[in-house]
């Protein structure tokens, strides 16, 4: 079993937890953001992540996997890999996620949606939507990183699976003090190497 302890020692080795302004996949704004790519880089910690998501959903029988693109590819990967079932993600297009390449889900199948760390729960949710409105059963949703706990019930009626909860800071673009201190916003993917642990 991978504990919290196990996993933060991982983003610290990685050095994958950073320090500037942010902003986030959910549009909000943040002094802090988990660059889980850095972890997964390396495959035997992605290996092991798979591994323990997989673990936790075991018995809820998944045949498909998805993550949402881009911070979902990997995680989705690994933990289908584990599971012995297949691995998708989906793209936005004009602010919804589709799934292209020819991927394609059948009503038999059980989805299981993966994410390496989720704030809002948007991209996730409009994934679970797609699939469902195949007629496809979604079993679950699990992600590495939990960034909002406590402040709602992001996937109601749902399974919802985190490895490890660590919440930081949100503030809408409109009241960002980051912002109003005239810090230049950076978006993931383009992130400068500014670590905290």
């Amino acid at each position: 079993m991978l504990t919290k302890e196990q996993l933060l020692k991982m983003f610290r080795e990685s050095r994958a937890l950073m320090r500037g302004h942010f902003e986030l996949s959910s549009g909000l704004h943040s002094g802090h953001y988990f660059q889980c790519a850095q972890v997964l880089q390396y495959p035997k910690q992605a290996g092991i992540i798979g591994r323990e998501l997989a673990r936790r959903f075991r018995s809820a029988k998944p045949t498909v996997v998805i993550g949402p693109a881009a911070g979902g590819i990997i995680v989705a990967y690994e933990t289908a890999r584990c599971l012995g079932a297949r691995a998708l993600y989906t793209e936005r297009v004009d602010a919804e996620m589709q799934l292209r390449r020819g991927f394609a889900v059948a009503k038999k199948d059980r989805v299981l949606i993966t994410e390496d760390a989720i704030t809002t729960g948007e991209s996730a949710r409009k994934t679970a939507s797609l699939v469902e409105s195949f007629g496809v059963k979604v079993v679950g949703i699990g992600c590495i990183v939990d960034r909002s706990p406590g402040k709602n019930r992001l996937f109601p009626g749902r399974t919802f699976v985190r490895l490890f909860a660590l919440a930081f800071e949100t503030f809408s673009p409109h009241d960002c003090p980051l912002c109003s201190e005239g810090l230049p916003v950076t978006r993931p993917g383009r992130i400068p190497r500014k670590t905290v642990l």
